[in-house]
């Protein structure tokens, strides 16, 4: 683009037009409110030769102002001293309305009247002395590069902002996904209980702390008796339906801070925090109760499968570690199993034997 000469008495200047990063003729508006109509045709025609014709519009008053839309300007200059109020009235008028760059002119060579005008939003000052006409296109002009680089701040920083927000988004649906992928790794499919796997981890974290806060943990062993036949007669289909009724039952009994898991084939274990031998005992006796008239309706028998169960406390057996406390309630198990099914069995291998 070439550079254009505008001449202003004895001294020119020098314009080059922007590029596509700043104003062009077609897209510059400029507003000029000044009360005196020589100094506004003045000032109009200067800016209509710096930066060219149809740039600008004049009005001589605060009334003529407001019936504009000042968003549609690119840069307001606006006189201090109006007819119909006062410069700064106009200004904190146009600041409720938009943040368009406002340039205060006026013929008072006062520096507190400039502090002012910034402090109430102006973005510049100029003061109508000497060769201000010659000021006025340049200050226009920088202020008018100042407005861009902020609007386009502005939009990097609403940029920015969207992708951080997208990023949380983004970052939270991991999580779940992550939390979604660890609960399905930690929970057996079939019942909806945790699996072997996840109990093995979680069993030394519970005796751990039962000991350092001498605090009781029970381990409650089940069995399906004669699931092998069950699921020999009636199928795998009717066997997966037992096991998902025992997993519901024993879910429905347990506390929140208990632990339940599958822990292999027809057999479940669970972690009782806090409780001891006999209070393990009712949940268990609960558990049988249940899934026995459960288990009924699926077989439409009057009698349901029934359930073996041994119980073991860290209280009652004293074990060494996590794993002797497993096995002591599973041999516990064995011992109802031998006694006939279909009952409970408690592990009082700590107890004191009755003279």
């Amino acid at each position: 683009m070439s550079e254009r000469i505008v001449n202003h008495g004895s001294r020119s200047i020098r314009r080059t037009p922007v590029g596509k990063d700043g104003w062009t003729v077609d897209q510059l508006k400029l507003l000029v409110i000044e009360d005196d109509s020589d100094q506004r045709e003045l000032i109009c025609g200067t800016l209509e030769e710096y930066f060219g014709e149809g740039t600008t519009l004049g009005v001589g008053s605060r009334a003529e102002a407001m019936q504009q839309d000042f968003t549609k300007f690119d840069l307001i200059l606006s006189d201090y001293n109006l007819p119909d109020t006062t410069g700064m009235q106009l200004l904190e008028d146009i600041r409720k309305i938009c943040d368009t760059p406002i340039i205060m002119v006026t013929g008072e060579n006062v520096g507190q009247t400039a502090a002012d005008a910034i402090n109430r939003g102006a973005t510049d000052y100029v003061v109508k002395f000497g060769d201000y006409l010659f000021t006025i296109p340049l200050v226009i002009q920088k202020n008018l590069t100042v407005a861009r680089i902020k609007r386009e701040n502005q939009r990097l920083q609403a940029e920015l902002q969207t992708a951080i927000c997208e990023v949380r988004e983004k970052n939270a649906q991991l999580e779940q996904s992550l939390a979604r992928v660890e609960q399905m790794a930690a929970t057996d499919p079939l019942t909806g209980l945790y699996n072997r796997r996840h109990f093995s981890k979680v069993i030394d974290q519970m005796f751990a702390e039962a000991q350092r806060h001498e605090k009781d943990l029970s381990c409650v062993m089940i069995d399906l008796d004669g699931y092998k036949q069950l699921n020999d007669t009636f199928g795998h289909q009717v066997g997966d339906q037992l096991l998902i009724v025992a997993g519901k039952v024993i879910n429905a009994n347990m506390r929140r801070s208990d632990v339940a898991a599958r822990y292999g084939g027809d057999e479940f274990v669970l972690l009782l925090p806090h409780a001891t031998v006999e209070e393990a005992y009712q949940a268990a006796e609960r558990i049988r109760e249940q899934f026995k008239e459960a288990s009924g309706a699926i077989l439409n028998r009057d009698l349901g499968v029934t359930m073996s169960i041994g119980i073991s406390s860290l209280v009652g057996g004293l074990p060494p570690h996590a794993e002797q406390l497993v096995a002591q309630a599973d041999k516990a198990l064995y011992r109802a199993k031998e006694q006939g099914r279909n009952r409970i069995v408690r592990d009082l291998s700590n107890q004191p034997v009755a003279a």
